[in-house]
Parts: structure tokens; C-alpha cells; sequence
């Protein structure tokens, strides 16, 4: 059976914590081999979204698809094998296990040792940082390397959709811009991504659709340069 065109779907999703509604009514499509990224402020729902999507913030109401099947009550180990990696915002990696073990978690589903070490040679190629560091403890590395590792283990899972919450949190700007790098590295490879990103000017040349996300509701979607050509939107929900 051919893969579906559209890897992600979410259709009226509405997800909180205890209190009032976080997302309300989120709707949106990402196309397999596309790059899809949800801006906006601080504070506003992004975060949320990706924990919804990956099942770690249950579903109040409405629909998460993955390649067309509902998965929304599913628990995350669940939506994990479905195929959805989810990158968190930070470093959350195993501190006192090496690089190679940190990446070795990502394909803990895979048993196939051929398809695992297919997966760390692609990681290593498009990460090669990695490669050197692969005895190193993470808890050793510097905040971009973590960020790579982090990345790479995401696609070892060889899920069919990766979610990046705001790669470039509290990194130097030159180390930044190597992140974004190998996300344009990854989009010049097909890989379908949903991002996640408080600087639309970061991503605008990388992604292929822009969804503004403003107290837990999308406010705007479009094409990222006609969302970087209206000012008053960027000076109203961004503040630029």
C-alpha cells in the first residue's frame, strides 16, 4: 500500500492541563516530505501541541492522524510506533550514557541490527560530530551537540514524521545556524517535519507552510514569505 500523502493530520484538536483549555480547535496538514512549522509567542500552545500530537498531553476533543489512522487515544509508546519521533524542547538526553547510547535509544522498537546500523550510518553522515563524539558522555557535550544528538535520535526511530520543538532554545547563533543547516539538510532529503519555532525569520527559507499560533488558536496559515511581507501581523503577535 503506497504511504499517504498527508503524514500528520489534526482536525479540531482541543488539549489542556488542569486548568482552561490550552488548543482550541487546531487544525492543520503535514504533507509527507514537507516541512511544516507552527510560530508564535511564548507561552501560546506550541510546546503543547507537539505533547498532544505525541500523546504525552491527552486530547480534550478532535482528531490526531497519523497516514490517515486516528491515534489520539492511544498512549505515546503507541503513537511513537505508529510513527511519530517527537524532539523535545531542551536536552533531555541520558547524561551519564555515551553519544552511541543516547542514539541507540532512539531505535529501541527496531530489532532488525541491519536496519539499526543502516539508521546510525545516515545519523553519522548527516551529523558527522556525532560520529566523533560517539564515546563521549553527553553529559560532557556542548549545547549544540546536544541539540544534534537529541535530532539524531529522533530519526533513528525511522518514524515517518519528525516533530522539533524550537531546536535552536538558548544556542549561540552561529551554533544556530548549524542546527538549521541539518534541517535543511533533512528537507533536501524528503523527511516530513512538523517544527516548532518562536522566530518565523529562522525558518521562513526552510519551510513550505507557516501556521501562527496565538492563544492556543491558529490565527493565520499561509506561505511563510507572504506571512514575513505583513507587518502587521508580525508586529501584533510577534512583536516585530
Amino acid at each position: 500500500m503506497p504511504e499517504p500523502d498527508i503524514a500528520l493530520s489534526l482536525e479540531g484538536l482541543t488539549a489542556g492541563y488542569e486548568g482552561p483549555d490550552v488548543l482550541r480547535g487546531i487544525s492543520l496538514e503535514v504533507p509527507r516530505g514537507r516541512i511544516v512549522t507552527v510560530v508564535g509567542p511564548n507561552g501560546h500552545g506550541k510546546s503543547t501541541l507537539l505533547r498532544t500530537v505525541s500523546g504525552l498531553v491527552r486530547a480534550r476533543s478532535g482528531r490526531v492522524l497519523v497516514g490517515g489512522a486516528e491515534v489520539q487515544a492511544l498512549a505515546p509508546h503507541r503513537i511513537a510506533a505508529a510513527g511519530v519521533a517527537h524532539v523535545p524542547q531542551g536536552d533531555l538526553l541520558f547524561p551519564e550514557m555515551t553519544v552511541h547510547e543516547n542514539l541507540m535509544m532512539g531505535a529501541y522498537r527496531e530489532a532488525d541490527a541491519g536496519v539499526i546500523e543502516a539508521r546510525l550510518a545516515e545519523v553519522h553522515a548527516l551529523l558527522p560530530r556525532l560520529r566523533e563524539r560517539h564515546r563521549q558522555l553527553a553529559s560532557s557535550l556542548s549545547g549544540g551537540e546536544r541539540r544534534m544528538v537529541g535530532i539524531g535520535r529522533g530519526l533513528m526511530a525511522g518514524a515517518r514524521i519528525l516533530m522539533l520543538d524550537e531546536p535552536s532554545l538558548g544556542l549561540a547563533p552561529l551554533v544556530i545556524e548549524q542546527i538549521y543547516e541539518v534541517i535543511g539538510r533533512l528537507r533536501e532529503q524528503g523527511r516530513t517535519i512538523l517544527l516548532v519555532e518562536e522566530n518565523p525569520a529562522r525558518v521562513a527559507e526552510l519551510c513550505d507552510t507557516m501556521h501562527l499560533l496565538d492563544n492556543g488558536e491558529i490565527v493565520w496559515s499561509g506561505p511563510p514569505a507572504e506571512l514575513m511581507d505583513r507587518d502587521e501581523l508580525l508586529a501584533t503577535y510577534l512583536g516585530g
